[in-house]
């Protein structure tokens, strides 16, 4: 069973990249480059998908989409593509993320994924003409537990790291976890953490009380933290565009978006 479940969250990135142009991949390292890859499969090489947004609307803003999936499998649809589609809406380029699965991989080698996707957007700014400082990392439900943990392990990169990519800096801009706050990791600087917007449902009661003991640490912390917690609804909305309880969220994560300066004040 896991298996098939496997492969179906392998290659939907692939399917997605024949519906047009403006979708295709980019593995995140070449062939046979992949750290801590266990075989040489489609499962073992994690990859982006490249929405862009139509050329008169695009801005220079980013973000990276990781769906969620409890880790074994990735949600690509309310998780993935649905949002990647409202971004375009807005100017912005989506990029979502295949990272690797458990079994084989765990937690190291998603965070591996997570901090490459980001040098790699930016080591790419150019060529789709982006603002490489506007980059957001949007993750649910399992793929917001690895958002935590790509912020809290960015770094500046090495400078004299073989690989270019790997010279630039993985921090995140704009930090977007919906419906699971993560987990805290030893040393976490929740003050240098970027702008943060949590969501959740009351009624998820694990990712509602961990996103607010969050929202409570950052704001302690300094951090600049935001978070919206419905009162009705269930894990596992994704873009919700037309749900009663849940469809204001995107508009609401815009505005935060807005106020911290991402859309420069264009938009």
């Amino acid at each position: 069973m896991y298996k098939s479940i496997f492969i179906l969250a392998a290659l939907a990135g692939s399917l997605v990249a024949g519906a047009g142009e403006e979708h295709f991949n980019i593995p995140l390292w070449e062939s046979g480059k992949v750290p801590m890859a266990t075989g040489d499969g489609p499962l073992d090489a994690p990859f982006l998908t490249v929405f862009l947004p139509p050329e008169n609307k695009r801005n220079g803003t980013s973000v990276i989409i990781a769906p969620g999936g409890g880790n074994i499998m990735l949600m690509y649809g309310v998780e993935g593509l649905e949002v990647a589609e409202r971004f375009n809406d807005w100017g912005t380029t989506a990029f979502v993320l295949t990272y690797r699965l458990s079994p084989p991989y765990g937690e190291a080698a998603r965070v591996l994924d997570g901090n490459r996707a980001m040098r790699l957007v930016r080591s790419r700014a150019k060529e789709f003409k982006l603002d490489p400082a506007k980059i957001v990392f949007a993750g649910f439900s399992a793929g917001s537990s690895m958002a935590r943990s790509v912020a809290a392990a960015a770094g500046p990169g090495g400078a004299n790291a073989p690989d270019p990519v790997d010279r630039l800096d993985s921090k995140p801009n704009y930090l977007l976890m919906v419906y699971s706050a993560g987990r805290a990791t030893p040393g976490e600087k929740l003050k240098e953490f970027p702008p943060t917007f949590l969501l959740a449902a009351a009624h998820d009661t694990g990712a509602a009380n961990g996103s607010a003991q969050l929202y409570l640490d950052m704001n302690r912390a300094g951090g600049v933290v935001e978070i919206h917690i419905y009162q009705k609804g269930r894990h596992g909305f994704g873009a919700a565009t037309t749900s009663p309880e849940f469809s204001p969220w995107m508009d609401a994560f815009k505005h935060f978006l807005k106020v911290s300066g991402f859309f420069g004040g264009t938009n």
